[in-house]
């Protein structure tokens, strides 16, 4: 054979192996979510009045109230009902992303959890599934001050926020 054939020949076979390595990550890829697809999460409130179930992508699937809730003042009842449901959702994303890491060997654990304090204002040492403090209620996010300008275009969007 001539080295140009066998240079074809090895190209070949080096593609064919890359097309292996594509399909190994696609299976791995079907697996991980089909795992994301099973997860669920629950928190309790502290005091035991809520219970907060959220799956996939932060879906809440159920939401029980103890008989004492109903004993509850509503605004009092209506901030544990957002904390729990808060961790639950949050609790889900961090098993989302510890999925995703075992998958791919990344670590989106820890962004999740940053972006996830960023959003909610607080710090979160460990998953949120598993704390049985409090969260502090987040803040109402700020509108952007109106602009006076008329450059619609410098924030790559020719919409204005109203």
């Amino acid at each position: 054979m001539s080295a140009q054939m066998e240079q074809l020949i090895a190209q070949f076979e080096n593609f064919q192996a890359k097309v292996r390595q594509a399909e190994a990550r696609f299976a791995e890829v079907g697996d991980m979510q089909e795992r994301i697809a099973q997860v669920e999460t629950s928190v309790t409130s502290p005091s035991g009045e809520v219970t907060v179930f959220a799956g996939a992508g932060g879906t809440v699937t159920d939401l029980r109230l103890s008989a004492g809730a109903m004993r509850l003042e509503a605004g009092h009842l209506s901030s544990i009902i957002m904390s729990t449901l808060r961790k639950a959702v949050a609790g889900a994303a961090q098993q989302q992303a510890g999925i995703v890491d075992e998958t791919f060997g990344v670590n989106t654990s820890e962004q999740v959890r940053e972006a996830q304090a960023e959003a909610f204002g607080t710090v979160e040492e460990e998953p949120a599934s598993q704390q049985q403090q409090p969260q502090q209620p987040s803040r109402p996010a700020r509108r952007p001050a109106p602009r006076d300008d008329d450059d619609y275009f410098d924030d790559g969007s020719f919409l204005r926020r109203s």
